[in-house]
């Protein structure tokens, strides 16, 4: 190979022009490579907030990022054909001007320059200067979109896309998951932008929108009812026993829920003298919702309807609970317990290392508490989950093991389950079928009579348990 000259060739006129237009190519490549860095990393909420602050280029900044279908393609399609233009007459010209050589320095032109100047670089300052750059490229950028042959062309090919890898894209799908976001703030605490409280609080708001009203109702057995024939004086000592502002009130069973009552109306009442009045008479409207409604939902319209109980009704028309704006509140920020409340706590360590939870605790809580996998199904409790896993009704003292962990009947409350003992199993050798089987039983049976002399020794009132502030309880 001959030795490489410094000019092979004087540049023509015809040389000087395709120089100028291989940097003007890079130019715009470097721009809109800007221009797709910046674009893209502006939120939609951020875009807003510089529309608000009446920012120059922010209107259309915001058109963009709504829908980044509508310029992605365009300007990916432009930079494709820059640098593909740029490439062959670069090729051009160093064959020119260099002969032999000029193989090799176009080659490193459009590899190592190019790659620096109409890539890293402009990319490296959008990302340094996401704001400044994106409203920047905000207008030129919506100007090339509204250029009508560029956006047939490019939807012609993205046609084309779609018909050897069928799909739509960007259009249906969300930039960041649920996942990704709590993934985000894990990462913000350990580096300690927030608390770990504000941690739990996101965590709560993304799991508030698909909850339903089913998994943080007061359930039909806690619930505090009375009959709409009692007294003034009657159920103003219910409500007062049990600390409520509100009671439903009931005709034919608590199927039957005809309104609620209120404790101002009953104290109002009491102070006129109407003690012995029926309290049919002072019933407020009641509410009803489907024990599948969202709670995000229901929490707007309680807000926007002024209501502070729902009764939730299940499928064939029944009474299944009743949810009150303080359990949804609870959903968000945790449990709200006042000086009058009385309750068990949902999980207790115990010292063995086992730890004892209400029945009502949510399989998915406890999931999460033990780091488990505690299979998820038609119910939503732990109580359900064991009742599930039984295939019958459960006695005390009786045992269950899934995913590695043994749950045993604590306490039962006539045939219903409310506290469980939930213990981690050290990892064993399977025993036989036979004796394994036999050994469960003589376990449960050891277990049954111990339970039995339990609830022997229990007060009344322990009976009652929950995480959350039971308004109502069928008589």
């Amino acid at each position: 190979m001959e030795p490489l000259p410094l000019l092979a060739a004087e540049m023509t006129s015809s040389d000087t022009l395709i120089l100028a237009i291989v940097i003007g190519l890079l130019f715009v490549s470097a721009s809109l490579a800007i221009a797709e860095t910046a674009i893209t990393r502006v939120s939609r909420s951020k875009a807003a907030a510089m529309v608000e602050e009446g920012r120059k280029g922010a209107k259309q900044l915001q058109d963009l990022v709504n829908h980044p279908e509508r310029f992605l393609n365009p300007v990916l399609l432009v930079v494709s054909l820059c640098q593909l233009v740029q490439a062959a007459l670069t090729g051009i010209l160093a064959d020119r001007l260099f002969g032999t050589w000029g193989v090799v320095i176009s080659l490193f032109i459009n590899v190592a320059l190019v790659f620096v100047i109409a890539e890293s670089a402009p990319k490296t300052w959008a990302l340094q200067h996401p704001e400044r750059s994106a409203l920047l490229a905000a207008r030129p950028v919506a100007a090339l979109v509204a250029f009508a042959p560029l956006r047939i062309v490019a939807r012609g090919l993205i046609g084309l896309t779609n018909v050897i890898l069928p799909g739509k894209g960007l259009k249906d799908g969300p930039f960041v998951s649920e996942e990704e976001i709590l993934a985000l703030a894990d990462v913000a605490v350990e580096e300690d932008v927030i608390e770990a409280g504000e941690r739990v609080l996101i965590e709560s708001i993304i799991e508030f929108g698909d909850t339903v009203a089913r998994e943080v109702m007061v359930p039909r057995p806690d619930m505090v009812a009375v009959p709409a024939d009692f007294r003034v004086a009657d159920v103003m000592e219910v409500a007062i026993l049990n600390g409520y502002s509100r009671l439903p009130a009931f005709g034919d069973g608590v199927d039957d829920i005809v309104g609620l009552i209120y404790a101002k109306d009953l104290m109002k009442a009491d102070r006129d003298g109407l003690q012995n009045v029926e309290v049919s008479t002072l019933l407020r409207q009641a509410t009803f919702i489907p024990e599948t409604k969202r709670i995000a939902e229901l929490l707007r319209e309680m807000q926007a309807k002024a209501f502070h109980m729902a009764i939730v009704v299940d499928e064939y028309g029944g009474t299944a609970g009743l949810v009150t704006l303080e359990d949804l509140i609870e959903e968000l920020v945790g449990e709200i317990v006042d000086e009058y409340d009385r309750e068990e706590a949902m999980v207790e360590p115990m010292p063995d290392g086992s730890i004892r939870v209400n029945a009502r605790l949510a399989v998915d809580e406890l999931n999460d508490l033990l780091g488990a996998h505690l299979p998820e199904g038609d119910w939503d409790s732990v109580g359900g989950l064991m009742f599930h896993q039984f295939g019958r009704v459960a006695s005390a003292g009786a045992s269950v093991e899934v995913d590695g962990l043994e749950l045993r009947v604590d306490r039962l409350t006539g045939r219903r389950i409310s506290r469980v003992v939930v213990t981690r199993l050290p990892e064993r050798a399977a025993a036989p079928d036979g004796d394994g089987d036999r050994q469960r039983d003589a376990s449960r049976d050891e277990n049954r009579d111990s339970g039995r002399g339990e609830r022997s020794r229990e007060p009344s009132g322990g009976s009652r348990s929950g995480s959350r502030r039971s308004e109502v309880e069928a008589p």
